[in-house]
């Protein structure tokens, strides 16, 4: 398998190698370019001085066979580092001299061709050796000498102005190994720069996937650290990383925790089905009390049902409220308050209960899930009626504060612990004092009130002192 610095590594090396090969090839073009054309330019200027001074000597003195002339032309050739060539009409060269040197060209004469481009196009420009006049190739300008005499311009002779290529080659060579060398120390830089980025973007993506080869064995406490003031995506990437490790260890744990506790919550009933069924098979149980123990097995067998049906509660519940907000709707909270009040008429009287309700007489708007606000208001006043002492009162009370409806259920009995208060709401938790009291409880109710309003984005809060417990939750007025 490649690894992503290799991949990126290559990546970057390749972009960079094309961007400098059609840079160089651009480069050396248009340089080369370039230069041909300002060699061009200066030769076919310096064709012009010289053809239009031979032009003004000869109208003049009527010939170019004095020392001046030659001084001139040869003070021209010196001065452009070029080659100069005089002739006449016909081709045959009569001065020819690069400034310092004059040469004789004993009966040479220039290419007819060439000739005959000057005299009939005014001009010539080209790379030639003149047949054999130069030992190279080189670059040639030439122009016409032309004389005006009465009246009539006529053509007195030839001026060739040629330059060397070798001083050409040798400039753009120059120019080419300063591009390459430039191109190669850049690329040098990009390699190493493109090592050291991959490698610091690799190292903490390997380092998550050996935390993850981790996860899968088990070892929920691995952490990807050292990242975070990297300010990035990379940093970015492990923050979100350690969240979700945080997640599932406090998954893992739950889920531990859940099991151990359904597991005590079942056992214990199953062990009393199983010891009076056996009792009363083997005989061990008298008859008179086989009835009381049948009762026994009854109570816990609903006990079982009620477990199992929470647990489908609490699963749904989870399902529905995770990342999700529960759908919304108006409904009128003391109309649900007094529907749960009558449900549980019965079971308030029947441990000699009173009812004290504070409410407001209008109409307590608030958003919500009327069903799910059934269910919590049902838990919260099952759970005060069930633990209140006997022939005290149960308090609900509505009221409206700063934009929130507040139910409170308020129950006299006994104190609950200040440790236990923060766990009540945790899933099969059921305080030590009511062990013995809530036999048929699972410990589910409260965790369930909990995710309702969780659900909906609600608080709910519990204090218990001097015998005095209160339960108080939220919703937002409509």
């Amino acid at each position: 398998m490649r690894s992503l610095y290799r991949r990126q590594l290559t990546m970057m090396v390749g972009v960079m190698v094309v961007s400098f090969l059609l840079l160089s090839a651009a480069f050396m073009l248009l340089s080369y370019r370039y230069i041909i054309t300002e060699k061009r330019e200066a030769m076919e200027r310096n064709a012009g001085y010289i053809a239009s001074f031979t032009a003004s000597y000869v109208q003049r003195y009527l010939g170019i066979q004095d020392e001046s002339y030659r001084n001139y032309v040869a003070s021209v050739a010196l001065i452009s580092d070029s080659y100069v060539i005089v002739a006449n009409p016909d081709g045959q060269i009569l001065y020819a001299t690069d400034g310092a040197y004059f040469y004789e060209y004993q009966g040479a004469v220039i290419p007819a061709a060439v000739v005959e481009q000057v005299l009939e196009q005014g001009s010539y420009a080209g790379m030639t050796s003149l047949d054999g006049i130069y030992p190279e190739r080189r670059y040639v300008a030439g122009l016409p000498v032309s004389v005006k005499l009465g009246g009539v311009r006529a053509v007195q002779g030839l001026v060739l102005v040629a330059a060397d290529t070798s001083s050409l080659a040798e400039m753009w060579s120059a120019t080419a190994t300063i591009f390459f060398f430039s191109a190669v120390v850049v690329l040098l830089i990009s390699v190493v720069a493109s090592t050291l980025t991959s490698a610091h973007q690799a190292r903490p993506l390997n380092e998550m996937a050996e935390a993850a080869r981790k996860f899968g064995r088990g070892e929920f406490d691995v952490r990807v650290t050292g990242y975070e003031s990297r300010c990035d995506e990379i940093s970015t990437l492990a923050e979100s990383f350690n969240t979700m490790a945080a997640s599932l260890a406090k998954v893992e744990s739950q889920r531990s925790e859940f099991i151990a506790n359904v597991s005590h919550e079942l056992k214990t009933p199953m062990t009393s089905i199983a010891g009076f069924a056996e009792g009363i098979l083997d005989g061990t149980i008298p008859p008179e009390r086989e009835k009381e123990s049948l009762q026994i097995i009854v109570s816990e067998t609903r006990r079982l049902s009620r477990l199992v049906r929470r647990m489908l509660d609490l699963s749904r519940l989870n399902a529905l409220s995770e990342n999700v907000l529960t759908a919304q709707e108006q409904f009128d909270l003391t109309e649900v308050v007094s529907q749960v009040i009558i449900s549980l008429e019965t079971k308030i009287l029947g441990r000699d209960l009173d009812v004290e309700v504070l409410m407001p007489e209008e109409k307590v708007m608030v958003w919500g899930d009327p069903d799910s606000i059934t269910q919590v208001c049902y838990n919260l006043m099952d759970n005060a009626a069930k633990f209140a002492a006997a022939g005290t009162a149960i308090t609900i009370q509505v009221t409206k504060k700063d934009g929130k409806a507040l139910t409170s259920v308020r129950n006299l009995g006994a104190t609950i612990p200040p440790d236990e208060l923060p766990l009540l709401f945790d899933r099969f938790h059921k305080a030590d004092y009511s062990r013995s009291m809530d036999r048929d409880g699972v410990g589910l109710g409260l965790y369930i009130v909990k995710t309702i309003l969780g659900g909906l984005r609600e608080d709910i809060s519990v204090t218990s002192e001097d015998g005095v417990t209160q339960f108080t939750f939220t919703l937002t007025l409509a």
